[in-house]
C-alpha cells in the first residue's frame, strides 16, 4: 500500500484558483484556515446572518452566500453535515457549476448513496482527515499534520487525483501521510466503525458493564469508575501504541483477564451481529433509514437519544466529574 507524502503532491493543482469552503464547523474552519495559511484564496460560503459567518469574518475570511462562493470558485469543498448536502447542492451549488470545477467532500455518504449526483463535466473527490478539526489545525500550525484518506469518484478533467492530493497537502495531510481509497470503502468502513465499535459498540459495552455491576449490588459510583472513567486510560494506550502498549502498561492480572474473558464477551455471536450491521450499511438499508428519519423530523432519533442521556450512569458521572478538577472549564489553560 502506497502512503502519499508531500513529494507526491502538486499544490498548484488547487492553489491556482479560488477555493470555496461551504460550512464553518469543526472541519470547515480547520480546512479554511489551513488552506489560507498555505496560500490559497478562500471564500467561505454561509448564510450571511449566521453566527458562523461572523466567526469566519472575524478569522479574516471573505464570506459570501453559498451560491456566490460556489460560483466564484473552481473547487467547492462541501463541509456541512451529511443530511444538508442534497439541498445545498441542488439549490445553491449545481446552478453555478462550470465545466472542470471540482466538488470535494470530507465523507463519502451522500455521493456513495446517490443523494448528490454531480454533472459528468466536474470532478468529484474526497479528502477525509482522520481526526477532528481542531487537531487538523493544531498539527498544521506545528508544521505537522493529521493523516488523510483521499478518493476520486469522478474524474472529468483527468486531474481529479492531483486535485485531491493537492488539497490533502494544503491542509497538512501529506505531512502525516495520505492513503488512497474509494468513496465506497471510506463510507462503509467509517459507518461500521462508528456503529459497531467507536460509538454504538463502545457505549453499549460501557452501559452493559455498569448495569451488570449495579444489578449485582455494587454501588453505581464504583461501577462508573470501573466501566466508564477508566476506559480513557485504555483507549489512550491503544491510540498511542496499539495492543502492545496497552499490554505493556496494564497489570499482569488485567492482561490475563483480558486474554481469557474478552473473547467470552465479544464472541462469535457478537461478530454475527457486527456482520448484520455491516450488511445494512453495504446494502444501503442504514442510509435509507437515516434519510427517512431526517425527513420525518427525527422522532425516533430524539427518543433514543433522550433514553441514552437519561441513563443512570449519566447522573452518577455528572456528580463524580464535579470533583475532578482537571475536567473543569479553564483547568488546563496555560499561563500567558
Amino acid at each position: 500500500m502506497k502512503i502519499y507524502t508531500q513529494e507526491d503532491a502538486n499544490p498548484e493543482a488547487v492553489r491556482a484558483a479560488p477555493v470555496a469552503v461551504i460550512g464553518y464547523g469543526s472541519q470547515g474552519r480547520a480546512h479554511a484556515r489551513n488552506l489560507k495559511s498555505s496560500g490559497c484564496e478562500v471564500i467561505v460560503g454561509l448564510r450571511p446572518d449566521g453566527e458562523s459567518a461572523k466567526r469566519a469574518a472575524d478569522d479574516g475570511f471573505e464570506v459570501a452566500s453559498v451560491r456566490e462562493a460556489a460560483r466564484a470558485a473552481r473547487l467547492i469543498a462541501i463541509l456541512t453535515p451529511d443530511m444538508t448536502h442534497e439541498k445545498i447542492f441542488e439549490e445553491e451549488i449545481a446552478p453555478g457549476l462550470d465545466q472542470g470545477d471540482a466538488l470535494l467532500f470530507a465523507h463519502g455518504f451522500t455521493v456513495h448513496y446517490g443523494r448528490v449526483r454531480a454533472p459528468k463535466n466536474v470532478d468529484v473527490i474526497m479528502v477525509a482527515p482522520k481526526g477532528p478539526g481542531d487537531l487538523v489545525r493544531r498539527e498544521y500550525e506545528k508544521g505537522r499534520g493529521v493523516p488523510c484518506l483521499f478518493a476520486v469518484h469522478q474524474d472529468a478533467t483527468g486531474k481529479a487525483k492531483d486535485r485531491a492530493l493537492a488539497y490533502a497537502h494544503l491542509i497538512g495531510g501529506t505531512a502525516a501521510g495520505a492513503i488512497e481509497t474509494t468513496f465506497r470503502e471510506e463510507t462503509e468502513t467509517d459507518l461500521f466503525g462508528e456503529q459497531a465499535v467507536l460509538c454504538g459498540g463502545a457505549t453499549e459495552l460501557v452501559l452493559a458493564g455498569f448495569e451488570t455491576l449495579v444489578e449485582a449490588g455494587y454501588r453505581p459510583e464504583i461501577a462508573y469508575y470501573e466501566c466508564m472513567h477508566e476506559l480513557k486510560l485504555i483507549v489512550d494506550l491503544l491510540y498511542e501504541g496499539g495492543l502492545a502498549k496497552m499490554h505493556e502498561f496494564v497489570s499482569e492480572t488485567a492482561k490475563y483477564g483480558d486474554l481469557i474473558s474478552g473473547p467470552r464477551v465479544v464472541n462469535e455471536e457478537t461478530r454475527a451481529r457486527m456482520r448484520d450491521v455491516l450488511k445494512d450499511i453495504q446494502t444501503g438499508a442504514f442510509a435509507r433509514d437515516w434519510i427517512l428519519e431526517n425527513q420525518a423530523g427525527k422522532p425516533r432519533y430524539a427518543k433514543l437519544l433522550e433514553a441514552d442521556l437519561n441513563h443512570p450512569i449519566e447522573e452518577t458521572g455528572r456528580k463524580l466529574r464535579e470533583r475532578m478538577a482537571w475536567l473543569q472549564p479553564g483547568a488546563n489553560a496555560t499561563a500567558e
